[in-house]
């Protein structure tokens, strides 16, 4: 499957066939693909919030709410070939809408979850949501590679992803006060029956009502991008196998980096995911769940700040060598968070933000290089690796059921050391 190319809509002439030649709309479009990587990954941040929430009002242990992330990073296994097949058919502006359109169905779809008074509802909402995510993601990733040189695409991708984290600071915060502001004071375990439905149905309502706004909100912004779809010219892919996409993975360097998104977005995914009971432990902060959700924007918004410095860093060091140091330290910090106490613990595991920033575009920007017009394949094998944010949040979910939250650290650090080899492994360009 080729990948897309975009073409001026205004100046470039007939006769220009350079390889990397750039649409001349480029700023506007960029800005376009910043606003995705915004929604997505508010969105996704969500999940940091409705997991305490569900897991008080189901009576849920560790890993039962584990499965909200396991629902949710499902969507990238089942989808993101199907959305690179999209992409290939019907372009990237159009493509996007189409996701937009579809997280909008999965945000309407928590009212009659919220009616049925049942788990397994909010899940297939929330997969449902995700899917769209997936479609977008597809889009969004080779695209904003795509608007610039080839030589500094780390660079670009690590600053759209800083929006992305601009999203996960902004929503979690928004999200603490609306959802884990009104946690309330009786105990779901008391209840039963009619009396247990309609107290799920009344604490589910705010949750509802979050994801109603998100769901108008997204629905403008389809319609924003579809009266702009023009703006990008894209030249008919010619038709492919989309699962011949899966032999990219006999290329060593495309593997590793594969299995390193698979790794990455889930300990990213499950530190996230423990911040708020992690906090709330009496031996770290001992805080309410309302005032524990408000530090989860600290994590993402570390995020933000490392991916802003992390985008000049990568002009000056080599990507391989940014990479392994980031997963040095965030190791460090685990190891530090889990034998301490208090504010140290509390801190150390909320600092891991700073070193994540840079991990996922330099991961996928080292497993692609080289692919050329396979782009976009790569861009829907390597959504499809973000399915680790479904399996090692079980990991740790189970882990702590057992051992407890800081014994349960183990699991991401183990990913982060395979993180630390891929950096040093890809520290060299491709080819040399």
């Amino acid at each position: 499957m080729a990948i897309p190319t975009p073409t001026s809509t205004t100046a470039a002439p007939k006769t220009d066939t350079a390889p990397n030649a750039l649409p001349a709309n480029t700023g506007s479009l960029q800005t376009f693909v910043f606003a995705l990587f915004f929604v997505f990954g508010g969105i996704t941040s969500l999940n940091d919030v409705i997991i305490p929430k569900l897991k008080d009002l189901f009576t849920l242990n560790y890993f039962q709410a584990m499965l909200v992330q396991s629902a949710f990073f499902a969507a990238y296994f089942f989808v993101s070939i199907p959305a690179a097949a999209i992409v290939q058919k019907i372009g990237y502006m159009r493509s996007a809408v189409v996701g937009l359109l579809t997280m909008a169905l999965g945000c309407l779809l928590f009212i009659p979850a919220s009616w049925s008074g049942m788990f397994a509802t909010f899940l297939l909402a929330l997969f449902v949501l995700a899917s769209g995510i997936t479609i977008v993601q597809v889009v969004a990733n080779p695209l904003i590679s795509m608007l610039g040189a080839p030589q500094t695409a780390s660079s670009r991708l690590t600053f759209a992803q800083a929006f992305n984290s601009l999203g996960t600071t902004v929503f979690p915060y928004v999200g603490a006060i609306l959802i884990l502001g009104s946690l309330a004071t009786i105990d779901p375990s008391t209840l039963s029956g009619a009396a247990l439905d309609a107290y799920r149905e009344e604490e589910t309502r705010v949750v509802v009502h979050t994801y109603i706004g998100l769901a108008i909100a997204l629905a403008i912004l389809a319609g924003a991008v579809w009266i702009n779809r023009r703006k990008l010219v894209e030249s008919p892919a010619p038709d492919a196998s989309i699962l011949g996409a899966f032999d990219l993975l006999k290329q060593p360097r495309f593997a590793f980096g594969a299995l390193c998104i698979f790794l990455y977005v889930g300990a990213e995914v499950a530190i996230g995911s423990i911040i708020v009971n992690y906090l709330m432990e009496a031996n770290v902060l001992g805080m309410s769940a309302e005032e524990a959700g408000k530090h989860v924007p600290l994590y993402w918004g570390g995020a933000m700040v490392g991916r802003f410095i992390g985008a000049g860093l990568l002009r000056l060091f080599s990507p391989g060598k940014v990479l392994a140091f980031a997963a040095a330290g965030t190791i460090g910090l685990l190891v530090l968070s889990g034998t301490s106490t208090g504010v140290v613990s509390g801190w150390s595991l909320l600092a891991i933000g700073l070193f994540n920033s840079i991990m996922f575009p330099t991961i996928f920007s080292l497993a692609c290089e080289g692919l050329g017009k396979r782009a976009a394949e790569g861009s829907g094998l390597i959504c499809v690796a973000i399915v680790g944010g479904a399996i090692v949040p079980l990991l740790m979910g189970h882990t702590a059921d057992i051992a407890g939250l800081k014994m349960s650290l183990v699991v991401p650090a183990v990913c982060y050391a395979a993180i630390l080899l891929f950096g040093v492994y890809a520290r060299r360009p491709r080819g040399v």
